[in-house]
């Protein structure tokens, strides 16, 4: 359509300029609705992950706390191998289930069940499979850290004669106390220790009598994102036999998820820096964790 100078062109050109600038405010407010999607589709995408991660990284640290109020549900499988020849494969079944036992106080349950299979740990031992002796922890833990910043719980360790074969137990029911003491930095750091004595009370007459101190210094800083590299001593001395066990252990972690499920995957090395004659010198670890967050 064209447009004159006329009155009644003067007419056409007012409606042709109010048409092109309805044309032309149409194109621009279009597109505003799909540009305020896309960013908020954006954003959201966005954010997921980095709630994810968050939630990943606090969850890597409660599994470095060993007191932390997290119920869950280690399967720790380990492999040593020994300096006589043999070898022992065992799958350490750990679940750790903290209550609340009032307004500032938890009490946290740490079991231990082992599930072994080993062979020729000494000349003519020959190979055994089956459960362990059992080592059961109650921690009583304050809900919150000191004035300093420090984590601390004690309690019980009860042995349990659980062992399905000689070879695989001790044959005795012991008790002893057992304590933990922790500090988490904004860093991502976590050190502390964890130590137990346990003696034996009753049981098996014939059998060796038990008084035995397990000692863990450790050491973990969480990389983000849900992992963490670990380190750590896991040391028993064996009063009666005046012997101590020493191994190393280096381990590297995960946080993930499967469908709507939180878990924990770990694998790591072991170097012993003393053992018993003919006892392990070397090892590894694997554990999967399941997690079940508040």
């Amino acid at each position: 359509m064209e447009c004159s100078s006329s009155s009644h062109g003067g007419r056409v050109a007012d409606g042709c300029r109010r048409h092109r600038d309805a044309r032309t405010a149409a194109r621009c407010v279009r597109p505003m609705v799909p540009r305020w999607r896309v960013a908020t589709a954006v954003a959201l995408l966005c954010a997921a992950p980095l709630a994810s991660a968050q939630d990943a990284d606090e969850l890597a640290k409660q599994l470095a706390n060993p007191v932390a109020s997290l119920i869950s549900v280690p399967m720790q499988f380990n492999y040593d191998d020994w300096d006589s020849g043999g070898s022992r494969t065992f799958v350490n079944v750990q679940p750790v289930i903290p209550v609340s036992i009032g307004e500032n106080w938890n009490m946290i349950s740490r079991t231990i069940l082992p599930i072994v299979y080993q062979e020729d740990i000494f000349p003519g031992a020959g190979s055994q499979f089956g459960t362990g002796d059992i080592t059961q922890s109650f921690f009583f833990s304050p809900k919150e850290p000191t004035a300093g910043g420090w984590v601390i719980g004690v309690g019980p360790a009860l042995l349990l004669p659980t062992a399905s074969d000689d070879l695989l137990g001790t044959g005795k029911w012991g008790a002893g106390p057992t304590a933990v003491v922790l500090r988490q930095t904004q860093a991502g750091w976590t050190y502390g220790a964890l130590a137990n004595h346990i003696w034996s009370f009753a049981g098996d007459s014939d059998r060796d009598k038990v008084s035995s101190t397990f000692l863990q210094p450790f050491l973990t800083k969480g990389l983000g994102q849900g992992r963490t590299v670990s380190f750590n001593f896991e040391s028993s001395y064996n009063w009666e036999a005046e012997q101590w066990t020493v191994p190393f252990n280096i381990g590297y972690s995960k946080v993930s998820k499967i469908g709507g499920q939180m878990v924990s995957y770990q694998g790591g090395v072991r170097y012993y820096f003393d053992a018993p004659d003919g006892g392990p010198d070397w090892g590894l670890r694997f554990a999967f964790t399941l997690l079940y967050p508040k």
